[in-house]
This record gives structure tokens, sequence and C-alpha cells, in this order.
């Protein structure tokens, strides 16, 4: 991670969709940071007002025009270069927004096989500071894509034989589905659960039986359920 400062050098990381958090002087919002905030609302970015000591401090400089980037280092992925690596695992992320969540199911991912996520462009969590601590740096062993719309992806990856399977309390006991082969698995948001609009289009819902008084999981937790359940029944096929 690193900070970008000055307002052309920023409007550049937006347009290359690399920032992660936007920093703006408290008061400023004429000429071109007008721009840069709604370039950064528009794409979902995390916009936070401080004061000019707290911009100098990130920029290490007092000549950063009242802006500072957060900008990711991580290279993103698209889902041709997945499908032509032949990822037959791939994590579809429903708008988490956490990026602890995210970075945990990084971390499970990486462990269980699962080499391909996908996130969507707004309202989702990107990766930055806190998705490599949380996932332990097992983010950068992973393939992650941004995409604009997940239902023309989930379609895209139906063509090419994949099985989509969504989460949710009302679908089928997760243990008694065959989840082998090239399969995509959505987890949805922290909050809300999967959209329902995807719903539509999966194959497949699963849910994971519960006996306690709450019935739902955190999202990371249920996606390790989940997938150690798919590296178990591919174990099992091998034996």
């Amino acid at each position: 991670m690193k900070y970008i400062y000055g307002r052309n050098p920023v409007i550049e990381m937006l347009k290359a969709e690399k920032v992660d958090k936007l920093y703006i002087q408290q008061g400023n919002r004429e000429g071109s940071i007008k721009k840069i905030f709604g370039m950064a609302k528009s794409a979902g970015v995390l916009i936070t007002e401080v004061n000019k000591n707290k911009l100098d401090e990130y920029a290490n400089s007092s000549n950063h025009q009242g802006v500072v980037a957060l900008v990711s280092d991580f290279e993103y992925s698209n889902i041709e270069e997945m499908q032509n690596l032949e990822i037959e695992k791939i994590l579809i992320l429903d708008k988490i927004e956490d990026p602890h969540n995210f970075g945990a199911i990084a971390r499970s991912a990486e462990a269980f096989g699962f080499n391909g996520i996908v996130i969507p462009k707004h309202n989702s969590a990107y990766v930055n500071d806190v998705v490599y601590k949380t996932s332990a740096g097992a983010i950068e062993r992973l393939k992650v894509a941004i995409v604009v719309n997940l239902t023309q992806t989930i379609e895209k990856l139906k063509e090419n034989g994949y099985w989509i399977y969504g989460t949710d309390l009302q679908g089928e006991k997760y243990s008694s589905v065959n989840l082998q082969g090239k399969i995509a698995l959505i987890i949805g948001n922290e909050g809300k659960g999967m959209s329902q609009g995807l719903k539509k289009h999966v194959d497949e819902m699963l849910t994971i039986p519960m006996v306690g008084s709450i019935n739902s999981l955190n999202a990371s937790c249920a996606a390790s359920v989940l997938m150690a359940e798919v590296l178990r029944q591919d174990e099992a096929s091998k034996l």
C-alpha cells in the first residue's frame, strides 16, 4: 500500500480504479476537488475528510493540494485469466463490504483450494492493507477479479462449464450436494445475504444446518464451512 497525493495523480489513480481510500482536506470542495469527490463517490471509494496536518503526515509533504489517496499495489486479474489458468474453484463475494471479512475469506480460500475470487466493482471491499493483514498474506497467492456485473459474470462462468452455488437458509443441506468439478460459490453480504437478483441465476442453493439459537454465521465462517466441504469431497473422490 502507498499514498499518492496531488489532484492530477489522484484523478489518474481513480480512473485506473486503484484507489482504496480517499482523504480530502476538511472544507475543501472547490475546483477539481469537487470532481475528485464525485469520481470517488461514483466508484464506491471510502472518502474521509481530515485536517491539513493529517494530510501532511500521509503525504510526508505539504504539497498535496488538499487530497491524498491510499493506493493498492495489488494486481487484479479477470475472469478470462482465471479460466485460462484452469482455476476450478472460484468464490464470488456478493457485496462483502468489511475488509476483515474479505481477508478472512481469502485466507480460508487459499487453504481450501479456491484460487479465484470475484468481487463487484461497487459496494465491495477491495484488496487493501486490512485484507493483506487479515489474510496473513494469502491474498497474494489468489487471483482476484473486479467485475461490473455479477449476473453477467455468473452466466459467462456457466457457459464455460461452472456450476453456480448460492447460500441461503432455505437451500439444500450443503453436505448432501455434489460439489465436485468446476464450481463457483457465492457468499452473500454480511447483513443482507445474497442479492435476490443473483438467486435467479444459481444452479442450487446451499444451507448449513444449525441447532443453536443464532441461525446464521458470519460470512467468513460460512464460507470456510462450505469450502472445507468442497475440499473434503474432492479428497474423498481420490480414494
